[in-house]
């Protein structure tokens, strides 16, 4: 007489969070602590104008030099990366950016201010071709959207909770939201120097090339364009969408920042539901498929005129984002050689760093037209980015 047993399926939660190796869960975890530590990003502006008494117009002098920190950053990044290692990238990285954190904190001249604004531009985001890396090198090609997904799930998670707590923390002194903000940054760096193992290839520091490895692969190339696309439109959240709505659309700060909400909300509920089912689609098409729906929700905009309108389109290009987020990453993963896996994480956040210089330099004139051409322009770029997605989906297939 003989038995069979038949093996149940895995529960939904380790479906979901289950199989993926303990070092990605302390990674994942020191970027939870991060973004919930991150407070004093979304109130520069604030802070440079009400505590410092800058001018508007030297408040931007002053992201604008940030913004030049950021571009810098990524390749510096990439380098670094592959030549010194990952784990020594990440927190170094997050320890220069406590302590670029504190000496703006305690800056009080212009120059000052500058020169902490430059250097926090450069270190803030040393760590992100790191993480890329650090996760295609931990965890197999069939895993990496669901880890990438988490990942991008456990920074909107964090960073909604931290933006709530600073907006609070700021009436109380800003200082407060600096040194909140380098401890969560020394907590990210010892936690990974402490559970997360080096995984630098044997060769990778001395690999040939450079950069200019990555620049010759055309289809790396290509979908960095695509990459700019994508972070163009999505940079209008931060930039003219606040100012399009309560100028334009004659919304008030508190029913904007309602309607924003529901972004948070939606990508903490939803996105780890799906992750594990988009990861099994192509990456090509579910990528071109997050971009179509982006682009659409934002050249929806045009038409708002209430709060209810802008929750609507906000839902909308909610969905394009959940369904975008982790697919990037698993591409970059793909097209990358292990040895160069940091300078093509790199070249990828070199996208994201050029849009927000060039995001209000496009969106600050086309809105100065109206909202009309702001917004179908978005929407199109939008369109056009998932349309250079579907051209480049053989050749990505053929390379993964």
């Amino acid at each position: 007489m003989s038995s069979t047993s038949v093996e149940k399926p895995p529960s939904f939660m380790r479906a979901q969070v289950g199989g993926l190796p303990r070092p990605f869960w302390a990674l994942w975890g020191g970027t939870l602590v991060n973004r919930l530590g991150t407070m004093v990003m979304p109130f520069t502006g604030v802070y440079l104008t009400q505590s410092r008494g800058l001018s508007v117009t030297a408040a931007g002098l002053v992201m604008g030099v940030f913004g030049v920190g950021s571009l810098l950053s990524q390749p510096l990044a990439g380098m670094l990366t592959d030549r010194i290692g990952r784990r020594a990238t990440l927190s170094g990285g997050m320890l220069a950016t406590g302590a670029a954190m504190l000496a703006l904190g305690y800056s009080v001249s212009l120059p000052a201010v500058l020169a902490s604004m430059l250097v926090l531009g450069v270190v803030v985001d040393l760590y992100r071709p790191a993480s890329n890396a650090l996760v295609a090198d931990l965890v197999a090609p069939a895993e990496r959207p669901r880890a990438y997904g988490l990942l991008f799930w456990g920074i909107n998670l964090g960073y909604s909770v931290g933006m709530t707590a600073g907006g609070w923390l700021a009436g109380l002194g800003f200082l407060w939201l600096f040194w909140i903000d380098a401890v969560s940054c020394v907590v990210f760096a010892v936690l990974v120097w402490r559970a997360v193992p080096e995984t630098r290839p044997e060769g990778a520091r001395q690999a040939t090339g450079g950069f200019g490895a990555v620049l010759r692969d055309r289809v790396m190339v290509a979908f960095t364009l695509v990459v700019l696309g994508n972070a163009l439109v999505y940079a209008q959240t931060m930039t003219m969408l606040p100012v399009a709505m309560t100028k334009a659309a004659g919304l008030s700060t508190a029913q904007y920042g309602t309607a924003m909400a529901l972004n948070g909300v939606l990508i903490v509920v939803v996105q780890p539901l799906v992750s594990g089912w988009l990861g099994r689609r192509d990456p090509a098409r579910t990528f071109a498929l997050g971009l179509a729906v982006m682009g659409a929700g934002f050249a929806l905009t045009a038409f708002v005129s209430s709060t209810l309108g802008l929750t609507a389109t906000i839902a909308v290009w909610t969905a394009g984002e959940i369904v975008t987020a982790g697919i990037a990453g698993t591409i970059v993963a793909a097209l990358a050689p292990p040895e160069l896996r940091g300078r093509y994480a790199g070249l990828f956040g070199l996208a994201w760093s050029a849009a927000a210089v060039l995001a209000p330099l496009l969106g600050g004139p086309l809105l100065e037209l109206g909202p009309g051409a702001l917004w179908f322009t978005i929407g199109a770029v939008g369109l056009v980015s998932a349309a250079g997605m579907l051209a480049l989906g053989p050749a990505i297939r053929r390379r993964t």
